[in-house]
């Protein structure tokens, strides 16, 4: 009928929506067109028959489209859809993103497939036994009045097995929290379907009735922020449903074919807008992919209004978490309050480190997650990152798996159980506190190039008779340490006020020029206001660092762990981390694989390429360094230790072969910056030179790891070892990756234990 309405509009366009509106009002009520009957739709994309207007191109595409057999169309492709036609800017806050079918019964087969499944093995082995128990009549042989009776009444016995089975199948609820476009809910409703046409072949087998399909989209309930979405969400699952039917010998539903759908709602899901957290409705499992959408990005995308009632709305979820952090939250409240029996969800994988882990630790403590993929690879928006999936509930007696592999526990870091310890305990030691940092936020560019800042920088002294070199220096990031350097320079009037950083008056200018429009438009208020200072100024590191001729530098997000020596005139990046020590002890330490286990082991994983992220709170604060070795000592204080001159002179090594290396003599020059106090600039002798200095760089160094290095990093991790009283071990080959993990931990314990 469509088709042909459209062909009857290719003449006259401006009739087609007269045409449509008269097809969709019958659809909308039933009816009939041209003495043709017109089936009832009812359902939401018939609630009136409002038409668009549309073009003789439009009628030809649509012709095109409607001419093609759609009777097979896999509903999931809706998502797709659905995350075409959404304003780009707000497909992150939305968490548009289309997820296919493998990955989603990743987590539907753990927690309803499986479940379910073993109900229905465990009925049918009962239904089995009376069945099979019941007196039969043979060619031979004629029952009696009372094994008739016994008869009959095991076959009653069994159908009330097989009855109780689909009524709970009938009265199961999954619930989609996040549901898009509906993908979830649609796989979610075949496999309920499936199991349920299952369990009647089966009891049909026995000699039982076969049953009716009762489940149906009615099983099936989601939230969902974006209206299209959510009447998507109802189009798939009545798709889903009509499919099945079909398919499976059972005429669909008539009138209505699409019964009303209220099921699916169209709301917020963690804040209600009187500011109080969202509820859900009760539901036996809660499935679902929320959406992803960092701590940091939470109020540029959702409003600091939305982001500071959210985070009020859930004392109990910490602050500083992902978003996804909230639909965990409210699942586990459910699960304590007796009102969900499962749950599966994916996340980013950052949800297995910092603030995110704390809502999954309550989980662990108290109940189970029974399956989980730690680390996959997923697409968002045509993006590809990296996520978790975790199912959990309220009790453990389940089996544990973790990555398709049965384990003993699973922790909230998404680890398995390594000799009995969880690392995700591990404490922070007041020894460590107040030496590992990470470098200031700029929000706005206040970087520079190098050619501008020394031109800043031999500029004529300033109306205070102070330099440039106040408040102009070297910027070092994470590339710099990991590639070669940029050459990239940084302003940073740090805590000064606006009259004291005028006084800087070109370097001020400029800030006022490219920074100060950016920040204008800035939600935080402190940061408008303060439109010339960076957005952390870093005063805590400069502090610690202060006296201090160098600093240990590391990328926080990195292929590999690395710490090189940088000046402390240097400003961090937001994305180094940077530790107030200048001695070489502490150098060999922190690159020791000792300390590089622990801090792969507490870190977070970052970016498609799902490099490890260090972080000062968790890799540094809470790592037990050798007694006596430990940050609360100055150097001088262990200078005479034999143990410290040891992993001093193999640090020493490593760093001057790793430096020979980069920056050979016969390749570079060294020549002294403009201004005094800043590290020597390295530069080629020539452009041959240049060319091969391109490829000399610290992740290409790691990459290859020639002998030497391998052996430098040897006798540092020697040195190491003989500190914590490790030596014969180490020797012995006895300190295994998870030993070494299980007697750090330990120590932390012990130490955590001594401070309180």
């Amino acid at each position: 009928m469509f088709t042909k309405m459209l062909t009857a509009s290719r003449v006259r366009p401006e009739r087609f929506e007269g045409n449509a509106a008269k097809l969709f009002g019958a659809m909308a009520e039933g009816g009939d067109i041209d003495f043709t009957p017109i089936d009832w739709f009812n359902g939401g994309l018939f609630s009136d028959n409002t038409v668009l207007p549309v073009s003789s191109e439009d009628i030809e595409q649509l012709l095109s489209a409607a001419r093609r057999d759609w009777s097979q169309i896999d509903p999931s492709i809706l998502g797709t859809l659905f995350e075409r036609g959404l304003d780009p800017a707000k497909r992150s806050q939305l968490g548009a993103h289309y997820t296919d079918r493998e990955k989603i019964m990743m987590i539907v087969r753990p927690v309803i497939i499986a479940p379910l499944d073993a109900e229905w093995v465990e009925a049918l082995a009962r239904m089995t036994a009376l069945v099979g128990k019941a007196p039969k009549r043979t060619a031979e042989r004629l029952l009696s009045p009372a094994e008739r009776g016994r008869a009959t009444r095991a076959i009653g016995d069994a159908a009330a097995v097989h009855s109780a089975f689909i009524e709970r199948l009938a009265d199961f609820r999954v619930l989609d929290p996040a549901c898009g476009s509906g993908n979830f809910l649609y796989v979610a409703l075949k496999a309920l379907k499936d199991i349920e046409h299952r369990a009647n072949l089966d009891a049909e087998a026995l000699g039982l009735p076969r049953g009716f399909p009762r489940t149906g989209p009615e099983n099936v309930l989601g939230i969902e922020l974006n209206p299209y979405a959510a009447e998507l969400a109802r189009v798939s699952v009545w798709i889903g449903e009509i499919q099945w039917m079909r398919r499976n010998g059972f005429e669909a539903a008539k009138n209505p074919i699409l019964r009303p759908l209220d099921t699916i709602e169209c709301r917020d899901a963690v804040l209600n807008a009187d500011g109080t957290g969202a509820e859900w409705p009760a539901a036996d499992v809660v499935v679902g992919n929320p959406p992803f959408l960092g701590n940091k990005k939470m109020i540029a995308e959702l409003g600091e209004d939305y982001t500071r009632k959210l985070r009020k709305a859930w004392p109990k979820v910490p602050g500083g978490v992902d978003l996804v952090c909230y639909w965990f939250a409210k699942a586990w409240a459910m699960m304590l309050n007796r009102r969900l029996l499962r749950a599966g969800l994916v996340s980013t994988n950052s949800i297995r480190g910092g603030a995110n882990r704390e809502v999954l630790k309550p989980i662990v403590e108290d109940g189970q997650i029974f399956e989980a993929w730690s680390d996959e690879a997923w697409t968002v928006d045509g993006a590809a990152v990296r996520v978790s999936l975790v199912c959990f509930g309220p009790t453990n007696n389940h089996a544990a798996t973790l990555n398709g592999t049965t384990v003993g526990q699973i922790f909230a870091d998404l680890s398995a159980e390594r000799g009995g310890f969880d690392l995700t305990l591990a404490a922070r030691l007041a020894t460590n506190c107040g030496v590992a940092f990470q470098g200031p936020v700029k929000v706005g560019p206040f970087d520079v190039s190098g050619d501008v800042a020394r031109r800043w920088l031999t500029t004529p002294e300033n109306p205070n008779g102070r330099t440039n070199a106040d408040v102009v220096r070297p910027l070092l990031n994470g590339m710099d340490i990991t590639r070669r350097p940029s050459d990239s320079w940084i302003v940073n009037f740090s805590e000064m006020s606006s009259a004291e950083a005028a006084l800087y008056e070109v370097p001020f200018e400029y800030v006022r020029a490219t920074v100060k429009p950016v920040r204008d438009l800035n939600r935080d208020e402190s940061r408008r206001t303060n439109w010339w200072r960076l957005g952390r100024s870093g005063r805590d590191l400069v502090q610690a660092c202060n006296g201090l001729t160098r600093a240990i530098f590391t990328p926080r997000v990195a292929k590999y762990r690395l710490f090189v020596w940088a000046s402390p005139s240097s400003v961090p990046d937001s994305r180094v981390a940077v530790i107030a020590r200048e001695d070489d002890t502490a150098f060999g330490i922190l690159h020791s694989k000792f300390h590089e286990l622990w801090s792969l082991a507490l870190g977070g994983w970052h970016g498609v390429g799902n490099d490890p992220q260090y972080t000062p709170s968790l890799g540094f604060e809470t790592f037990p360094f050798p007694e006596g070795l430990t940050p609360d000592n100055l150097a001088a204080d262990y200078a005479d230790d034999p143990r410290a001159q040891a992993i001093a002179a193999a640090a020493a090594r490593l760093n001057d072969l790793r430096e020979n290396w980069l920056n050979p003599a016969d390749l570079v020059v060294r020549e002294p910056e403009v201004v005094s106090g800043y590290p020597d600039r390295i530069l080629p002798k020539d452009e041959e030179a240049a060319k091969e200095l391109k490829r000399r760089t610290l992740t290409n160094l790691y990459n290859a790891r020639p002998q030497w290095l391998a052996n430098a990093h040897a006798a540092l991790d020697a040195a190491v070892a003989e500190a914590y009283g490790w030596g014969d071990d180490w020797r012995a080959g006895r300190l295994t990756d998870d030993e070494i993990l299980a007697r750090l931990f330990a120590l932390n314990q012990t130490r955590s234990a001594e401070e309180i």
